[in-house]
């Protein structure tokens, strides 16, 4: 495992991350806030990364994808440049849960970890985790899109709480005495974080097909609301 290197995407939030890793070593990462859509520089920046550290596209084992909950509009985009990517290049396609991957950005805690998502609608993506010996957060629970007040109200243990979402709710969230926040800055999706993770999958052999392999959106896009509604009505 330590020698496998990983191109991995992360368009999850409005903030985009590329990583190349090779076992656990981060090799060179890449993060922007665009001005544009991801889809405008996601290819140009993979290609600019790669030749930084002479890193040629035979020479890949992976290709790392951040696959949901997150942006409708990103993962879509991520999710077809990695699907893109994976077939030109003949290598496997690994989609890494994108609460899975930020949890990771917690890993040094001793407590219960939360990593949230700003879902739009005033609501969070969140899902439960405790450290794992290893280093790498074990799942708790599923992925859920809930009130942050609900999400705070049901939190009755000592809680880490990291993720975009704390930029937006962390007053609230810190009303919760059981609940410590990490600063939104220090634990936001990374690039480096998928790279990881898909390399222990690599591992396994938990790969996903580049044909069939969709993101994990969670809750339904409001195109699909809308269109639920007309047929409703009609």
């Amino acid at each position: 495992m330590d020698g496998f290197l990983i191109l991995s995407i992360e368009t999850s939030t409005g903030c985009g991350s590329i990583a190349l890793t090779r076992g656990e070593r981060l090799l060179a990462e890449t993060t922007t806030q665009p001005e544009v859509t991801h889809s405008r520089r996601l290819l140009g920046t993979v290609s600019w990364l790669m030749k930084a550290v002479a890193v040629e596209w035979s020479d890949l084992d992976g290709i790392g994808v951040s696959l949901g909950p997150g942006s409708f509009t990103g993962l879509r985009i991520g999710m077809a440049a990695a699907k893109g990517l994976a077939m030109a290049a003949g290598v496997p396609l690994f989609g890494v849960e994108t609460l899975d991957a930020l949890a990771l950005s917690c890993s040094s805690v001793a407590e219960q970890i939360c990593p949230v998502l700003d879902a739009r609608k005033q609501e969070v993506y969140a899902a439960m985790y405790q450290p794992g010996e290893d280093g790498y957060p074990l799942r708790l629970t599923g992925d859920q899109a809930l009130a942050p007040e609900l999400l705070a109200d049901s939190i009755d243990r000592p809680t880490v709480l990291a993720g975009p979402a704390v930029a937006v709710y962390g007053e609230l969230f810190r009303k919760n005495t059981l609940i410590r926040v990490v600063p939104a800055p220090l634990a936001h999706p990374r690039g480096l974080y998928v790279g990881l993770l898909a390399c222990r999958m690599l591992a396994t052999g938990q790969n996903m097909d580049p044909a069939t392999a969709t993101p994990k959106y969670v809750r339904a896009s409001e195109a699909e609301i809308t269109l639920r509604k007309k047929e409703g009505i009609e």
